[in-house]
């Protein structure tokens, strides 16, 4: 009798172990994220160009500040002038894009296809690996809700100056002494290489961008200026009269303001020519010329503010 029930009893501990083990297997099984369902997750994804891990070089995730996916559709924020308010804070669209198996191809409007691996690194981190060219770029995302438009272009304010293809004064303050610079009535900041060389001209306002004649190519920096994000310091580098410093402050996406803290004076400058980086076949020849590639930022974000440029 005591055989039998140590061997039913035997039976009965295999029989709950089996069970357990196959239950335990079970719960383990959590169901898996489709790929569109990750694209979607955030509506923008910052293109933490910093962390770009690899040689190569895909033109539109270079470029982009933001990309976002949209029912097939990929829009972009290539542009500082109008981040926040261009489509409602996606930018405009650049391309279309297949997803599939954690793979994604897209098919951009001028670049065209790229095909790329899709992993999910953390909650709001995917990373986008390139087999063509073994690179990969890590994307951050975000709610527009939440994102910080402000930093992203004040922090990046040298490409906003690029965006022109010139800057014209339109103003000149009563006050202050006068100085050299007051002969400058256009600048023009250029794209590509280390993004450091400007020119100046000394043409009379009201003429074309495409007649002025640029008598000065020099080097050019921005700086930050301690306790206040929105403010910034520019500095042209004139061999025949040393550097002109000044203290650069954002009117609005076509105008600043410099004011020249040696003679006092302030100057206001309005954009002329708008370079949209890349998007359509109509776009200016000149501005697909100076689309080039954007390869460092000083910072990615890690404490968004609340957006106050969305509404």
């Amino acid at each position: 009798m005591k055989a039998v029930k140590l061997l039913l009893t035997f039976a009965l501990a295999s029989t709950l172990f089996t069970a357990c083990y196959v239950e335990t297997n079970i719960i383990e099984e959590e169901p898996t994220v489709s790929i569109h369902q990750l694209l979607s997750t955030y509506e923008l994804w910052y293109v933490d160009i910093n962390s770009t891990s690899g040689y190569g070089t895909t033109p539109f995730l270079q470029k982009a500040f933001t990309i976002s996916f949209k029912n097939g559709v990929m829009y972009a924020n290539n542009n500082l002038v109008g981040i926040g308010s261009s489509g409602n804070g996606y930018g405009i669209a650049v391309a279309n894009y297949d997803a599939y198996d954690m793979i994604l191809d897209v098919t951009h409007d001028i670049d065209g296809f790229e095909t790329f691996d899709v992993y999910q690194i953390d909650n709001n981190t995917i990373e986008l690996y390139n087999p063509n060219n073994d690179t990969s770029y890590f994307l951050d995302g975000y709610q527009r809700s939440n994102f910080d438009y402000d930093f992203v272009f004040y922090d990046n304010i040298h490409y906003f100056l690029q965006e022109y293809e010139a800057w014209e004064k339109t103003y000149t303050s009563e006050f202050g002494a006068i100085n050299e610079f007051d002969n400058e009535n256009y600048l023009q900041f250029l794209a590509g290489g280390n993004d450091e060389t400007f020119r100046s001209s000394q043409d009379e306002t009201g003429i074309s961008t495409n007649n002025l004649v640029w008598d000065y190519t020099g080097v050019y920096g921005v700086g930050n200026v301690t306790g206040n994000t929105m403010l910034k310091t520019l500095t042209l580098d004139y061999n025949y009269f040393n550097n002109e410093y000044f203290e650069l402050s954002v009117i609005n996406d076509a105008k600043i303001e410099l004011y020249h803290p040696t003679s006092e004076t302030v100057y206001r400058f309005e954009g002329r020519g708008y370079i949209q980086y890349l998007k359509n076949s109509n776009a200016k020849k000149a501005s697909v010329k100076r689309n080039d590639m954007r390869k460092h930022r000083k910072n990615k974000i890690d404490n968004p503010r609340e957006n106050t440029r969305v509404n």
